[in-house]
């Protein structure tokens, strides 16, 4: 089977041998015994087990791209974040607002495996890193995984690789492990071309202060494990294709989803090739998109947690709502002691916990703390679904029905939050200044920015992306007094 525009997802898989490989890989099987497979996870649900030799199952596989339904990225966002890891592919359809049957006809159509595949997959293919890269006892070993008992860990790796645990990690090379030293060490697979260093320079001048940090090249937060803090930092890899995970935790029996949260954030979850080879050809912004190999993404760790810290940004800097939303957390949030050393104070309030809270002696006017204490109600009762599957357009609509939720906020929050990469702000002074650097303007108003943006659909939010993280600006409410260079 062929399956054209598949950017970097496609695999090779061999009949004679029954396994499948990545591009590159040595082996040279004749034509007639190979297929191509979308992914990895369509080539193993067909049965296929990953090469030894070229390891596809240790490179970056993003699933989403322009074209993916909004129920099947939403569906994906659940699975990276352990909806599956103790409930069927039914409660992820519940979930979701839709049949078991529908989702999984989907996900065949669009991923080539079932959810069911693809989360089993997922456990599999980190339990795999884990053999490599740390010496966990098989039990730990499990629980960091997913997996509920050391039993079904022996049985599914055995069906994805066809080797028990012990045999995996006997095939490990000691040269090609990482030092545990103060921490868990994993690497994080990249896809060529990622831009680490200027992800973090995007994220600087947006992380809500006691909650994440960046110093020294380092991305370090504080997450929640199973209701004891830890702390995970992410920095450069000793290779261009990988990124370093250290994971400071006290248990590690969910350090599988905050590896897919440390995914979300960076943008490692979006197949942008084909993006990228159509936003190059455009005459405005084409130059910077060929100016880099990969266009970037960016997401968020908390849905909800990066939801306020927008909504705090409307008609302010980006330096100012990053201190307030700092503030927000120390006054509200859990404290968490230890860790001053790593710039990290306190976990950030939960829908419910914020909602409860009287804002009106903080600092803030009126209209946008009465917005902050209505999303977080909204969210905490259920009326508002932060993984809601609606196309943009609806998603939209329901966002700007929250009072003080206008056109910048809820596109802002459908391009980082939900992932939507066709949402765009057109009325940010600091996209309008950007595209106006292009033809040599102060700035383009967002009324033709935004005939110019029709154009770069479905990718509008990456065009707005690549043109915010090149051009130097910072996105900015067009109401706002003060902005920020």
């Amino acid at each position: 089977m062929n399956i054209p525009e598949l950017g970097d997802r496609a695999v090779n898989a061999v009949f004679t041998t029954g396994i499948y490989c990545r591009a590159g890989c040595a082996g040279r099987p004749l034509p007639i015994n190979r297929a191509e497979y979308r992914s990895v996870f369509a080539a193993e649900a067909a049965g296929f087990r990953a090469c030894l030799r070229c390891r596809p199952d240790r490179r970056a596989n993003p699933l989403i791209d322009g074209d993916t339904p909004e129920i099947v990225r939403q569906a994906l966002a659940l699975i990276s974040e352990g909806q599956m890891d103790g409930d069927s592919s039914h409660a992820l359809a519940t979930k979701i607002g839709v049949s078991g049957r529908h989702l999984a006809r989907l996900f065949e159509r669009h991923i080539g495996a079932t959810p069911a595949q693809v989360a089993q997959s997922r456990r599999a293919h980190f339990a795999r890193r884990l053999l490599d890269e740390t010496d966990l006892k098989m039990g730990e070993l499990a629980f960091a995984s997913g997996f509920q008992s050391v039993r079904q860990l022996n049985r599914v790796m055995m069906a994805i690789f066809q080797f028990t645990p012990s045999e995996l990690r006997s095939k490990r090379r000691r040269d090609d492990r990482l030092v545990l030293d103060g921490g868990m060490r994993l690497r994080l697979p990249i896809p060529c071309g990622y831009d680490f260093n200027g992800m973090l320079k995007f994220l600087g001048p947006r992380l809500i202060p006691g909650v994440e940090s960046i110093s020294d090249g380092v991305y370090r937060r504080i997450t929640d494990n199973c209701g004891f803090p830890g702390v995970i930092e992410v920095k450069q890899g000793g290779g261009e294709d990988q990124l370093e995970l250290v994971a400071h935790l006290p248990t590690y029996a969910g350090l599988l989803n905050d590896v897919g949260r440390v995914q979300s954030l960076l943008g490692l979850s979006l197949d942008t090739s084909l993006a990228h080879e159509v936003l190059a050809e455009d005459e405005l912004i084409g130059p910077l998109v060929r100016a880099s190999a990969r266009l970037p993404f960016v997401g968020a760790w908390d849905r909800f947690e990066t939801s306020i810290r927008i909504i705090v940004g409307q008609q302010i800097s980006v330096k100012a709502a990053s201190q307030i939303a700092g503030q927000l957390a120390r006054q509200f949030g859990s404290p968490v002691a230890g860790l001053g050393d790593y710039g990290l104070t306190h976990i950030f309030p939960t829908p419910l916990e914020l909602a409860a809270e009287d804002l009106s002696d903080f600092g803030m006017p009126g209209a946008r703390i009465r917005t902050i204490t209505e999303f977080s109600r909204c969210v905490a009762d259920g009326e508002l679904d932060l993984y809601s599957h609606d196309e943009l357009p609806l998603l939209l609509t329901k966002l700007e029905r929250i009072p003080g939720v206008g056109p910048w906020t809820a596109n802002l929050i459908a391009l980082r939050v939900f992932g939507q990469p066709d949402a765009f702000p057109s009325g940010d002074t600091g996209l309008q200044r950007a595209a106006g650097h292009l033809v040599g303007r102060d700035r383009i108003p967002g009324d033709e920015l935004l005939g110019i943006a029709e154009q770069w659909r479905p990718w509008r939010g990456m065009a707005a992306t690549v043109m915010w993280m090149t051009q130097g600006e910072t996105e900015t409410s067009s109401t706002a007094r003060t902005t920020t260079a």
